[in-house]
Formats: C-alpha cells, structure tokens, sequence
C-alpha cells in the first residue's frame, strides 16, 4: 500500500449483497474502501483503516482472532438477518460500538464513512448540559459557557436540544431572529458544511444558534441530531448542548456525541435526590460527567453533593441575583461581564478547564470508551430507572 494514500475503510465481509450497500454507501460517501473476504485479511489491515465495518457472516471468524482493540468499528447485517446472542458477544470480542441492521440503520453507517474521509480532521469539544432537576439552571449554564468562548474570541456553536424548553432564542431575547430552525435541519440529508449552515442559522452576539420554532414540540431524529453537532464541532471551537433531564432520541445521541457532559445540581435535599435518577442514565451514555453545584446557602456542601452522586466536581456556582432579576422582568440572558457577573467569571474558568482537559470528540470514537454494542434503533431501559420520565417542562 502507498504510504502516502490516504486511508481507507475497510470492509471484511464475504456477503455479495451486504458488500453491495457497503460500497454504495462508500461511493455516496465519497470514500474508496479496502474489502477484506476473509477474516485473516482484516487483521492485517485492521490498525491502518480510519473506520472499520464487520459483516456478521465474517464477525465469528475475526473474533476469534482477537483483533487489537481500536476505535471506529461497527459490524453490520442486512435487515433480513437476526442478530441473536452470539452476535452481540462476538461484537464485544471485537470492540465494536453498535450492531447496524441496513438498510435502517444507513444514516449512521453513512456518518462514519463520511468522518473516515477527513480522518485528520479536528474536532471541537462538545459540552452538554443537563438540569439536575427542574429549574437547576441548565440553560443558564450553556448560554453562559458560549458567552465565555465568545469572550475567549471562540468560535462557538449553542444547541438547543430540549423540544419542551422555552428556547434558548427566547432566553437570550432573539425569539425573532430570522434563520433556520429546527423544523428546517431535520429535513436536509447528508453531510453539513458548518460555513453554510451557520450563515442560515440565527444568532446572538455572534453565537450561532441553533433552536426550535415556535409551536408545539417536535421530534428532533437521532441522525440530524449527530450531522448538526458533528458539523458544528468541525467548524467551531466549541459546542455546547442544552438538554432535557428526561430520555429522548435526539437528546440521546447529543448524550453519545459529548466529550463532557455537565450535571447542574443545586446543592438542596430534593435537588440532590432528583439527580440522582438522572445520573446513572448519563453515566450510561456518556464517558466524562461532572457536576456543576449551585451554591444555596444551606446545610447542603458542594462535597456533599459530589459524595453522594459519586461524580467529580466541575466547579461551582453562585445564583446571578441580577440576572435572575433581569430574566423574571424579560431582559435577556447575558451575563457577560465577568466584573459583575459571578457566574461570568466562573464560566471563563470552567471553559479554560473544559478546553485544556478535552480529548477526542464522542463522533471520533463512535460512542463512549470503551464502547458497548446496542441496536441502534432499540434503547435497554435499565432496572433502576423511573418507571415514567418527566412530562413536562425539565428546566
């Protein structure tokens, strides 16, 4: 192989018509792939692919080579095939993320042949942020973490993935900003160019929006929530995520996506013992959670809170009276001023913090490390989670 070609996918499957999909969606792609028909081949081209594809008729044969484990692979089947037990144990013998069935599972094939093709490429830190309960001040924190790179001379991207919020464009007063919503994105296929998208998208003090329109909620899929976030870090310096506390597909896969994931608790009884429902489900999905306390005043401590939920602390935050002034008489959120905003001056430090402790992006691994093979279509309720999730609004 010339060294100086760029790398390829590899395929290693022997089927016919699965290889047929597979380099369908390569050429759709825009990508070349290495076909492996035997499973001894793949082992040799195993470490120098960018993104590697097993099909289940070659998976038991490669697994029990004991390939090294690496990043970016996934094993996929036709629809026509059942992925019993032994498919799912062997995916884990080969350090396979998720079990795709074609042609359903497309898009997100798709999205890591297409990651494969810009390999190189850096990619900007993505930052969720979840209330710990209701109120928690969830929202707050991502428009202030974005303000922060905005201070910093950051390009920042702030994404609004809760359907039953407010919206972040109400909250910072940019409700009638005109710009692609929501309700447009979904509709668009394929990969996103960052430099188009942002230039339809609105925007607040030069922070690029994205958002929901008006009316009753809707469903953000799971496959534009994954191209709008991985266009977004391509472009930007950092992007940070608003999410709802509880389970929805889009949000989820921001969940995925993240390399920190950001638990704002106030530091309060019932807060703490809300939280608690919330975190195992974020531990779950993403691989670094930490715990934003918001200070109170009462017999509850910041150690008190990080104990009992058993997660690193981020930092720690003082209500901004002001702004909580500003925001009940509708001014808009913008604590921007770290002289006279104490959560300003915390958020610089928190995105300094964010910014030098970051490693590769959630979308570079194809989910948390390490990863654990699911079907991409079903989510496992876990036995310790609330029979029902939180109806309404989750701020």
């Amino acid at each position: 192989m010339d060294a100086s070609a760029p790398a390829r996918p590899l395929f290693a499957t022997e089927d016919p018509r699965l290889l047929d999909d597979l380099l369908r969606l390569a050429a759709a792609a825009g990508v070349e792939a290495t076909v492996a028909h035997h499973a001894a081949h793949a082992v040799t081209e195993w470490n120098r692919a960018p993104a590697v594809v097993v099909g289940v008729d070659l998976l038991p044969a490669l697994a029990r080579l004991d390939p090294p484990p690496r990043r970016h692979v996934l094993v996929a089947g036709l629809s026509a095939h059942r992925h019993g037990a032994e498919v799912w144990e062997d995916a884990l013998r080969t350090g396979a993320a998720a079990v795709l069935s074609l042609p359903a599972d497309e898009p997100r094939l798709s999205a890591l042949l297409t990651e494969s093709a810009h390999a190189r490429a850096e990619h900007a830190p993505v930052v969720a942020v979840i209330g710990g309960r209701g109120g928690a001040g969830a929202s707050l924190l991502a428009i202030a973490l974005a303000g922060a790179a905005r201070r910093a001379n950051l390009r920042s991207a702030l994404v609004d993935a809760d359907p039953l919020g407010s919206g972040l464009d109400t909250l910072l007063g940019r409700e009638d900003a005109p710009g692609d919503r929501w309700g447009d994105l979904v509709a668009r296929h394929g990969r996103l160019n960052w430099s188009a998208l942002r230039s339809r998208l609105p925007e607040a003090g030069g922070i690029a929006l994205v958002t929901w329109g008006q009316g009753p909620a809707a469903e953000v899929p799971p496959a534009a929530m994954h191209s709008v976030l991985t266009c977004a870090a391509r472009g930007s310096d950092i992007v940070v995520a608003d999410l709802p506390r509880g389970p929805d597909p889009g949000a989820d896969e921001a969940l995925r996506r993240a390399s920190t994931v950001l638990l704002v608790v106030p530091a309060e009884v019932p807060a703490v013992f809300a939280a608690a429902r919330t975190a195992p489900r974020l531990g779950r999905s993403a691989r670094d959670v930490r715990l934003v306390v918001r200070e109170s005043g009462g017999d509850v401590s910041a150690a008190d809170v990080a104990r009992t939920l058993d997660l690193p602390t981020a930092c720690r935050v003082r209500a901004d009276r002001g702004l909580l002034r500003g925001l009940r008489a509708g001014a808009p959120a913008a604590p921007d001023d770290p002289r006279s905003s104490p959560l300003a001056g915390t958020v610089d430090r928190l995105l300094s913090d964010l910014r030098s402790a970051s490693g590769p992006s959630a979308a570079d691994t194809g989910g948390p490390s390490p990863p654990t093979p699911v079907p991409s279509s079903v989510s496992r309720p876990d036995p310790g989670d609330p029979p029902h999730g939180n109806g309404g609004r989750t701020r």
